[in-house]
């Protein structure tokens, strides 16, 4: 079960797992409003997973860039507040299409 609540009126868009550069593994969430970040810890005895905490929880305004990096080991590159992110999700172009849909959306309903 997810500890990150859904907000008034939050829909999701993408989600993913995948693992971050300093955060390690986890579940990449995009919504409407924010995209988030769960790290999750897994049980190789149980092949079982389970959400830890929210690393991430970035309002879409507060994102300053979106690219794609790489050509083997490719990654979405988020920048927020001056931190990059750099998630490894399966497809990077799509993710980081997506976002910048739903950063513009917010712009346009604000």
């Amino acid at each position: 079960m997810s500890p990150v609540e859904p907000r008034a009126g939050e829909k999701k868009i993408l989600d993913e797992d995948c693992a971050e550069d300093t955060l390690k593994n986890g579940i990449l969430m995009l919504t409407n409003q924010r995209i988030i970040f769960e790290r999750t810890k897994g049980t190789l005895l149980t092949l079982s997973k389970k959400t830890e905490d929210a690393a991430l929880d970035v309002p879409l305004d507060k994102i300053t860039s979106v690219k794609t990096e790489g050509f083997l080991a490719t990654k979405l590159v988020l920048i927020t507040n001056g931190t990059v992110y750099k998630f490894g999700v399966y497809s990077n172009r799509k993710w980081a299409k997506a976002i910048e849909e739903q950063i513009k959306a917010n712009k346009n309903s604000a």
